[in-house]
């Protein structure tokens, strides 16, 4: 029986170049993959896979109003659905791919953050832990060396920022992957010297 996948990591973690590795391992074996992306991610052009190690791909540009489960409808011998940047996706698109594994027997392998820069959680990657078969973190590290679990937001003198929207697409140059007690610290550093000005 097929499975929802949920790959999840802090900025940094490799997600994207997991779900390349993933569709040439699928493709080498001679099974289609339906590569997906949200279209909001265009940072490296719309539809585009990228790997900070410099692997790429171009995948389809999904909409928020995207009906998957259409989409898939009209594609013919696909083996394997790979989703980057999931946390994008709106819960319906979640639930869209959750019918896909359920009536088509088709594996969805879903890469993307928990949460974001106030460490909330994405509409998409809530809807995954909550119907996902499987739930796997990709680990990355805090530069003191322990787990990073925080995708800190950072302005261009490498400020950590606490306020703005939800979702701002940026790389390394706007996010920086911490561990918890280093962006707190950090945080607090940063009111301490306002604070003396």
């Amino acid at each position: 029986m097929a499975k929802l996948y949920f790959k999840y990591g802090a900025m940094g973690s490799s997600k994207t170049a997991s779900a390349l590795i993933t569709k040439f391992n699928y493709e080498e074996r001679g099974m289609r993959v339906w590569l997906i992306k949200p279209a909001l991610d265009d940072r490296d052009g719309v539809g585009i896979l990228r790997s900070r190690i410099g692997l790429e791909a171009e995948g389809y540009a999904v909409l928020p109003q995207t009906d998957l489960f259409a989409e898939y409808a009209l594609r013919k011998d696909i083996h394997v659905i790979i989703a980057d940047e999931c946390q994008f996706f709106t819960a319906e698109q979640i639930d869209q791919l959750r019918r896909i594994v359920d009536e088509y027997d088709i594996p969805v392998l879903c890469f993307g953050l928990r949460t974001d820069f106030l460490t909330n959680l994405f509409a998409g990657s809530r809807r995954l832990f909550e119907v996902a078969d499987s739930i796997t973190e990709i680990k990355t590290i805090c530069a003191c060396g322990k787990k990073a679990i925080v995708n800190a937001r950072i302005d261009a003198e490498g400020r950590i920022l606490t306020d703005g929207g939800q979702i701002m697409i940026g790389g390394n140059d706007a996010y920086v992957a911490m561990c918890h007690s280093c962006w707190k610290r950090a945080i607090k550093r940063q009111a301490d010297e306002a604070a003396q000005k």
